[in-house]
C-alpha cells in the first residue's frame, strides 16, 4: 500500500511540475514552485522503487522496472542541471515520461520477482550504464529541441516555447556538455563491462555490446569533430540522435522483444 501511495503521489507531482512549466510559457515565471514540486516527485519516485525492491528482496530488472529507474535518473539529472543551466523546459517531455513509466510499472507488475545480488564490479557497470543512458537521453532531447528552435528561427515565426529557450549558441554549448558527460560514463560502462563480464560478446549480450560500441564511436567522433572542425547545427543534431537511437536499441531492444512481444522473462 505504501509503495502504491508513493507511486501515485509521485505521478501527480510529475504532472503538476509539467503543468507549471507549461503555464510558465504564457504567464509569469514560477521557477521556485516548479523546482519544489519536481524534487518532491523524484523523491517519492525513489521511495517507491526502494519500497518495491525491499518488498521483493531485490530489484527486478524487467522492462518497465528498468525504464522507471532510468526515467527517475533522467529526472534527477535534469533537476541538478537546472541549478546552473536554463534547461528546465526539457521537463515538459521528461516529467510526463517519468510519470508514464512509473504508472506502467504500477499497473503492469511483473509476475515474478527475482532477488538479485550483484558484486561491486557488476553494480559499478550497471550504475555507469544507467548514468550514461540518462545523460545521453537528455542530450537527445536537447538536440531535438535545438532542431525545432533552429527551424522556427529560420522561418521567423518562433513559438512561445522556442522564444523562452536560451540562444542557439548557448543551447549548442549545453548539448555538447551533456554529450561529454554522457560519453564519460558510457566509456566507464564499456570498460567495466570488458573487465568484469566474463564474455561480453556472448549470444545474449552481443547486440548490446556492438550497439553500445557504435554509439560510443559516434559520440566520440562528434566531440572530436566539434573540437577540431567546429561541427555544429544539423550535423551535431543528427549525430546525437543517431547515437542515442543506437544506445536505446542496445539498452531496451532485447527487453522489448523478449518481455513484451515474446512474453519471455
Amino acid at each position: 500500500m505504501a509503495a502504491l501511495l508513493t507511486g501515485i503521489l509521485s505521478i501527480l507531482g510529475y504532472l503538476s511540475a509539467t503543468f507549471l512549466l507549461l503555464k510558465d510559457l504564457f504567464k509569469a515565471k514560477i521557477r521556485r514552485p516548479f523546482l519544489i514540486i519536481a524534487w518532491i516527485a523524484v523523491s517519492l519516485h525513489a521511495i517507491n522503487i526502494a519500497l518495491v525492491t525491499d518488498k521483493h528482496q531485490g530489484f527486478n530488472f524487467s522492462f518497465f522496472s528498468t525504464a522507471s529507474l532510468i526515467s527517475l535518473s533522467i529526472a534527477i539529472l535534469l533537476l541538478i542541471a537546472v541549478l546552473d543551466k536554463p534547461v528546465e523546459k526539457l521537463g515538459i517531455v521528461i516529467f510526463p515520461l517519468a510519470s508514464l513509466m512509473l504508472g506502467l510499472e504500477i499497473v503492469m507488475p511483473e509476475a515474478s520477482f527475482t532477488a538479485v545480488s550483484y558484486s561491486w564490479q557488476m553494480s559499478t557497470h550497471i550504475l555507469t550504464s544507467i548514468m550514461a543512458f540518462s545523460l545521453l537521453n537528455i542530450a537527445a532531447l536537447q538536440a531535438a529541441l535545438l532542431a525545432i528552435q533552429d527551424q522556427q528561427l529560420r522561418s521567423h515565426h518562433p513559438r512561445k516555447l522556442i522564444r523562452s529557450l536560451p540562444p542557439l549558441q548557448a543551447m549548442e554549448s549545453l548539448l555538447f556538455q551533456m554529450i561529454g558527460y554522457g560519453l564519460l560514463f558510457l566509456s566507464a560502462s564499456l570498460l567495466t563491462g570488458f573487465i568484469f563480464i566474463e564474455d561480453l560478446f556472448a549470444q545474449h549480450l552481443v547486440h548490446k555490446t556492438v550497439l553500445s560500441i557504435l554509439a560510443w564511436i559516434i559520440f566520440s567522433c562528434l566531440l572530436i569533430g566539434r573540437s577540431r572542425y567546429g561541427w555544429r547545427g544539423n550535423t551535431a543534431i543528427q549525430w546525437t540522435l543517431i547515437g542515442f537511437i543506437l544506445l536505446l536499441l542496445a539498452y531496451f531492444g532485447s527487453k522489448l522483444v523478449l518481455e513484451l512481444i515474446l512474453k519471455k522473462h
